[in-house]
C-alpha cells in the first residue's frame, strides 16, 4: 500500500497536496481498499464553498456508500469530472488520476493540523 511523502492527510482518509498555494484533494489509497470498487462519485461545483472536517461529496461502493470529508475550508476552484464517467480511477489510481477536487483555501494553517504520511500510516496500522 503506498502512503506518497509529499501529501498530507486527514483522520477521514482524505489526502491533501499543495500546489503553491491552492490544494489537491483525494481519498487514500488505504481509503479505496477498505469501500471496494468504486461506482459512483458525487463531488461539489466549481465555486461551493467547503468546511473542514464537513461533507463535501460521497462515493459510492458496490458494498456502501462514504461521505468525503473536507481536510480544509475553503473554495472548490476545480472538480475532477473525469470520475463521473471513470469512478473506477478512485480504485485504479487514488493519487494520480482519482483526485477529486481543488480547493483555495480560506486559511493555509489549516494544512498544518494534517497528519504526514508517517502519522497517518502509524493510524491506519493501529486500526
Amino acid at each position: 500500500m503506498s502512503t506518497p511523502k509529499e501529501l498530507r492527510y486527514s483522520e477521514e482518509h482524505e489526502w491533501v497536496k499543495d500546489e503553491g498555494g491552492n490544494l489537491r484533494v483525494g481519498i487514500t489509497h488505504f481509503a479505496q481498499s477498505e469501500l471496494g470498487d468504486i461506482v459512483f462519485v458525487e463531488l461539489p461545483e466549481v465555486g461551493d464553498e467547503v468546511k473542514a472536517d464537513e461533507p463535501f461529496g460521497s462515493v459510492e461502493s458496490v458494498k456502501t456508500v462514504s461521505e468525503l470529508y473536507a481536510p480544509v475550508s475553503g473554495k472548490v476552484l476545480e472538480v475532477n469530472e473525469e470520475l463521473s464517467d471513470s469512478p473506477e480511477f478512485v480504485n485504479e489510481s487514488p493519487y494520480e488520476k482519482a483526485w477529486m477536487i481543488v480547493i483555495e483555501p480560506a486559511d493555509s494553517s489549516e494544512l498544518d493540523s494534517l497528519m504526514s504520511a508517517e502519522q497517518y500510516e502509524e493510524m491506519i496500522n493501529e486500526a
